[in-house]
């Protein structure tokens, strides 16, 4: 996948620098939430999933979308903590829900307490977002908890709509990118927005923030997608083509199907009839990726993804903001993990 990036000031390394200097603001502030001791079964697991080793992507674009607006992230951080604890506010019950036993390495929360405090912990956390947003240096808390409402509300129907994608033996890429953008998409245009509001950003401006979002958080997914099939086995934990392995429909998976027959077809059916493959099978499903060309097609939606969202953040007014913000999304699109 190319450079998307061109004739900027802001570089790379800076784009990194701000990168760490902003997780690490990002994380002395959650350090700072959930300080009650007691119920000790409703904070401790609350603080636990904070520490954990996220990448902090949503509220960084929460601050990098205030900048390109205003030229300041000084009146985002609660928002963007807000982004945040609502993220992982839906780790706690996604893991519930998936019956995930480890994230980050550690414990998932449920298994680590138990179902019932995981899901009381979670439910506190969604509380506790609107307050942080709340306490935002705006007047227009309104329109900060309308955009955490709809994304809370969108993010739960497309959870809705990959547990039934599962069960579906006939499912197609539309249910798959409708599914995408409610679960993956809506949060990460939501960070975007709400930073938005926190910069005092026109409707105009808050339009192309949305649609920076939506491109970039869709490129982000299917980039998952892709990555998996050419991970590496053993780097950053990924097994190559373990979404097949597992029988997840991925975008590949079902475009593939779309663009084959015969018994490379029928090798792709079976994935989903089986529920996945046995991994020593894998290269034979890469296989029949390369033959069907869906690898380069994938990388080029990528790409075209990734440049829609950088024109859509071109109507962004303040330039070392706006550079900032197409920077980190063409470091998202050139990651290997």
């Amino acid at each position: 996948m190319t450079n998307l990036i061109t004739n900027m000031t802001v570089t790379q390394q800076l784009v990194e620098n701000k990168y760490h200097i902003y997780h690490s603001r990002i994380n002395d502030a959650l350090g700072r939430c959930f300080d009650a001791e007691l119920p000790a079964t409703l904070y401790a697991p609350a603080r636990y999933i904070l520490q954990g080793n996220g990448k902090r992507i949503r509220p960084f674009l929460t601050l990098l979308a205030s900048e390109a607006v205003c030229g300041s992230s000084d009146n985002a951080l609660d928002v963007a903590l807000a982004v945040e604890v609502l993220h992982n506010f839906t780790l706690i019950h996604d893991d519930i829900m998936d019956q995930a036993e480890l994230r980050h390495s550690r414990p998932t929360v449920h298994k680590q307490w138990n179902i019932n405090a995981a899901i009381l912990t979670g439910d506190m956390m969604i509380a506790y977002a609107y307050e942080l947003a709340l306490q935002a240096k705006t007047n227009r808390h309104a329109e900060l908890i309308h955009i955490l409402n709809h994304a809370n509300i969108t993010i739960c129907e497309g959870q809705a709509l990959d547990m039934e994608l599962e069960e579906k033996k006939d499912a197609t890429i539309a249910d798959y990118l409708d599914m995408i953008s409610k679960k993956t998409g809506r949060l990460i245009s939501a960070a975007l927005e709400a930073g938005g509001v926190a910069g005092n950003a026109t409707e105009e401006q808050l339009q192309s923030l949305v649609l920076f979002g939506e491109k970039i958080g869709r490129a982000f997914q299917i980039q998952d997608d892709y990555l998996d099939i050419m991970a590496v086995n053993g780097k950053s934990g990924k097994i190559a083509g373990g979404d097949i392995i597992n029988g997840k429909k991925t975008y590949l998976l079902l475009r593939s199907l779309e663009l084959t027959s015969g018994s490379d077809r029928d090798l792709l059916y079976s994935i989903i009839i089986n529920k996945g493959i046995s991994a020593d099978r894998v290269p034979e499903v890469k296989a029949v990726y390369e033959r069907c060309g869906v690898l380069e097609e994938t990388a080029a939606l990528i790409n075209s993804d990734t440049e829609e969202a950088l024109t859509a953040a071109d109507h962004l007014p303040h330039a070392e903001g706006r550079e900032y913000l197409q920077g980190f999304a063409n470091i998202l699109m050139k990651r290997d993990f």
